[in-house]
């Protein structure tokens, strides 16, 4: 008996499980399968490799990594996306499915420890996951994922730019971070509203400090005046940055837009 279902996994999962997105989760499912050789090869996928994928959907990025990883952890938060995770991972004994919330999980716990992150991130959390797998996840290498564009932009900004801010900084504090490519918007269900691309981070070094990360999220928070204000209404004296920044070779009333990350770094041990 030929089955009416179609042979996408995506699309044969909406089908066969009644899954209606939901746009409140902001859901957009991934329906051309094309796109995970990308994926793959911007991942540098090893059969040695532990996935984390945030945000599993219809499985049809999960059931690819698990063919081609050691282990793979994939964290959905929508319930009734369940049956469908399930019919994608149970062929798969190196899997392990969360059900929660990506941004209340103990990362940490993850057994094994992931080695990369490779998703179809949701929207609305794109840049704090990122973020915080970055913090939380000394042993991740490498960050695959497809994001907002604006998201992607930001995380991958230069000084001077005005997208240029505190994800770009943090994130390139740790990481080499790129906009490899964008990727049609064809290429999801419900079709977004918004423009997409494949953002990659490959680690360099720790993730920054707590106090450094603190720096410069107060540097940045009043854009429109000079770093040394708004470091002192953190709590900074503004003298001391103001003479700081000028032994490091910057005017005492430089923007925060214009110091790139490592600047931040030796501006955060002149001032420790």
């Amino acid at each position: 008996m030929v089955s009416d279902l179609p042979t996408q996994p995506s699309l044969r999962r909406l089908k066969q499980f009644g899954v209606r997105p939901k746009r409140d989760l902001g859901q957009n499912f991934l329906i051309d399968s094309n796109i995970l050789g990308v994926i793959e090869r911007a991942a540098e996928l090893s059969p040695q490799d532990v996935a984390l994928e945030i945000g599993g959907g219809l499985g049809v990025l999960s059931e690819y990594l698990a063919e081609r990883c050691a282990h793979v952890h994939v964290v959905e938060l929508d319930r009734s996306l369940e049956p469908a995770l399930r019919d994608a991972l149970d062929p798969h004994p190196n899997t392990t499915l969360h059900i929660a919330d990506a941004m209340g999980l103990d990362l940490a716990s993850l057994d094994p420890a992931p080695t990369k992150v490779v998703a179809n991130l949701p929207y609305g959390i794109a840049a704090s996951a990122i973020l915080r797998t970055i913090e939380e996840l000394p042993g991740v290498t490498r960050w695959v994922a497809m994001v907002q564009k604006e998201v992607g932009e930001r995380l991958a900004a230069e000084p001077g730019t005005s997208a240029y801010g505190v994800p770009s900084v943090i994130a390139q504090l740790a990481c080499d971070v790129r906009v490899l490519r964008g990727v049609a918007r064809t290429v999801f269900h419900p079709v977004p509203n918004v423009d997409s691309v494949l953002v990659v981070l490959e680690r360099r070094r720790p993730a920054p400090d707590p106090e450094l990360r603190t720096l410069v999220q107060q540097a940045f928070a009043h854009r429109r005046k000079a770093m040394a204000r708004s470091l002192a209404l953190g709590g900074r004296s503004r003298d001391e940055v103001r003479t700081t920044l000028e032994t490091l070779g910057f005017p005492p009333d430089v923007r925060a837009e214009r110091l790139s990350p490592e600047d931040f770094r030796a501006l955060y041990k002149a001032l420790s």
